[in-house]
């Protein structure tokens, strides 16, 4: 990859997600804008643990393909790299195996040459042990010192990279980086540090657009591209009937962070008190005053998630109003009732397993923050119980069945008929995962802990 210094890097941002989708309008827009690089994130920790437990990508071959396929055509058109982050949705190994096969699948049907490389940023257990016993590993709040037996427990562990191991990548010629858990800034601000633009416009733009148009009037009209120079950045949306506007792209630092105006990546700190947002015109936003303060000491932050027992579901309707009117209290009564008969039916006590009661369209979502004001009109009442194994949740589950589907008030004199969403009523969930860490390493260097492979996938003759 050429590494001359340029004045201004141009980055395009198509969507928030691999496999969410985007016009492809859009993407020839960013091109005929003329967009330096394509940067793209293919996952995250919002959707919980399952996905870094068992090592699953949340979107569908299918979704992801499409958007691939797109992207690496117009890549390989305007002869500019393609950055992928957070590959299989965790960014685990397998994760980046999975996206580099889909990869290669669209290079030979399409008849493109191109070089990839993967960047694998699963975690040895034993090494990372090594690191905490040398004091190199440390809490992040609210945690406290981490226990060895609690790296033990992890099904898998990443480290999200910074855009040091993606720069070495673009350095050694790869023109499509599949990278594993990276920060969702690291992808969008690798190739404008690699081109000499400033740290703190180039980490503060990749900020703004690491959702793609998130920060627009339309997030659903597509991406947005990023210009950075030597003095701030600009953004934009593709689809020409969106905007941006300084409130929307200032508010962006709401998003994921714990400080507004701080933000911390492995190897510093990103800081934006000082930044000016100016309005172009009517779709354009000019930012100024960026800072990145770099760190005495590179840290990559670990994600590791292990299996914390075994869920079985299962979900009734009410519409009885007497049960309506006296819904808390009926709840309530199916946790006793669900414990007592646990209990004396297969003799397991409340430290053998858990379940969760939760009464949708009354207070499911927030609970005792916000009171309900009357009664509801119809309730769904999710049972998820957790427990060692899957067929002692399923036990508990099924104890509960004919209370999920009768269970009366404690002053009704008859069984009221319930309605179960599905049959089998039980739905097995398999394994719940739960994250675990919330630690940095400090590094010996910024790619120590991250290995890179290269293939050229070659079209066919």
């Amino acid at each position: 990859m050429d590494n001359e210094r340029v004045d201004q890097v141009k980055v395009l941002a198509p969507t928030g997600m691999l496999g969410a989708g985007f016009p492809e309008a859009t993407i020839e827009r960013g091109l005929a804008l003329g967009a330096d690089v394509i940067s793209v994130d293919g996952g995250s920790t919002d959707s919980g643990p399952y996905y870094l437990g068992a090592s699953q990508p949340k979107t569908t071959r299918a979704a992801v393909a499409r958007d691939l396929r797109v992207l690496l055509k117009a890549a390989a058109g305007a002869g500019i790299p393609l950055i992928v982050g957070s590959c299989g949705t965790s960014g685990t190994d397998s994760g980046v195996d999975w996206v580099a096969g889909i990869v290669a699948d669209i290079l030979a049907a399409e008849g493109l040459r191109l070089k990839v490389a993967r960047i694998y940023s699963e975690q040895s257990t034993d090494v990372l042990l090594e690191r905490l016993a040398e004091g190199r590993i440390h809490p992040l709040p609210p945690l406290g010192e981490l226990d060895p037996q609690t790296l033990q427990s992890c099904a898998h562990i990443v480290g999200a990279m910074g855009h040091e191991p993606i720069v070495a990548a673009l350095e050694a010629g790869a023109q499509v980086v599949l990278a594993g858990r990276a920060t969702d800034t690291a992808i969008a601000a690798a190739y404008p540090l690699m081109k000499g633009m400033p740290a703190g416009p180039s980490w503060h733009a990749a900020k703004i657009i690491e959702c793609g148009g998130q920060c627009t009037s339309n997030p659903r009209a597509g991406g947005v591209l990023a210009t950075v120079d030597a003095g701030g950045f600009t953004i934009e949306p593709l689809d020409p009937t969106a905007a941006c506007t300084p409130i929307l792209v200032a508010a962006h630092m709401l998003y994921e962070t714990v400080d507004p105006f701080r933000m911390r990546e492995p190897d510093g700190t990103l800081d934006v008190r000082e930044a000016v947002y100016t309005a172009l015109d009517d779709r354009i936003v000019r930012v100024e005053g960026s800072q990145f303060h770099v760190a005495e000491q590179h840290t990559i932050k670990l994600e590791g998630a292990r299996i914390t027992g075994y869920e079985t579901m299962s979900f009734s309707a009410i519409r009885d109003p007497h049960i309506l009117a006296h819904i808390d209290d009926w709840a309530d009564l199916m946790r006793t009732m669900i414990r007592q008969r646990v209990e004396q039916t297969i003799g397991l006590g409340d430290d053998k397993y858990a379940f969760d009661l939760r009464l949708y369209g009354h207070n499911a979502i927030l609970g005792d923050l916000d009171p309900a004001a009357g009664p509801p009109r119809e309730v769904g009442v999710m049972l998820l119980v957790n427990a060692p194994d899957q067929s002692t949740a399923t036990a508990v589950a099924k104890i509960a069945n004919p209370l999920m589907l009768h269970l009366p008030t404690a002053d009704m004199d008859y069984l009221p008929s319930l309605a179960f969403a599905t049959s089998p009523a039980e739905v097995e969930r398999g394994p719940a995962y739960e994250f675990v860490l919330h630690h940095v390493v400090d590094t010996l260097t910024p790619t120590d802990m991250f290995r890179t492979e290269f293939e050229e996938a070659s079209h066919h003759a």
